[in-house]
């Protein structure tokens, strides 16, 4: 049996946005109108999910997944020593990493944004950043996937299904929902 996890708009955002960044990382160099709206797109993508964050369902709003630091901490050392539990939502690890993807993603965007005006045209440290956060956004990405793999293993259950079909097994006694 599964329960309901992913709402639509959930699903729509990390593939629209995943979809964004590797659009904009392929246009980069050669098809700058085709890089400038995938960022746009981005960041609108971005916009919308911190609302939805607040007002969204019940597994979409920060406060349901949104851990404390320690708390973070604590479950990279259970991750390591291979006793993390399961958590029906976001665990504390992947919620530390869309927050790094998110504002990862919207200053890529917003300094990308920059350049393109007239006061920040050619401006040298707009650029370095845009390009320093797009390196560091594919870090993260890579990142975000071996995470995944490695919760989909550990867990038994296809987390990258569960994006797609907003669905994941019913949580066991031990899980935390």
């Amino acid at each position: 049996m599964s329960v309901k996890v992913w709402d639509p708009f959930v699903r729509l955002f990390h593939w629209g946005l995943a979809a964004s960044f590797v659009i904009a990382w392929i246009s980069a160099d050669e098809w700058d109108s085709l890089h400038h709206w995938a960022g746009y797109a981005a960041g609108g993508l971005i916009a919308l999910r911190l609302v939805w964050g607040l007002i969204g369902t019940r597994y979409a709003r920060f406060t349901q997944f949104i851990k404390s630091p320690s708390a973070t901490l604590r479950y990279l050392r259970d991750i390591l020593s291979g006793s993390e539990r399961r958590y029906v939502g976001h665990n504390p690890a992947g919620a530390a990493m869309i927050i790094a993807l998110i504002l990862a993603m919207a200053g890529c965007a917003l300094t990308g944004w920059m350049y393109t005006t007239n006061m920040f045209w050619g401006s040298e440290w707009v650029e370095e950043t845009h390009e320093a956060l797009a390196n560091g956004l594919l870090f993260l990405v890579l990142l975000h996937i071996g995470g995944v793999i490695l919760a989909s293993v550990r867990h038994h259950e296809n987390l990258v299904r569960s994006m797609i079909t907003g669905r994941k097994r019913r949580p066991a006694t031990d899980d935390v929902t």
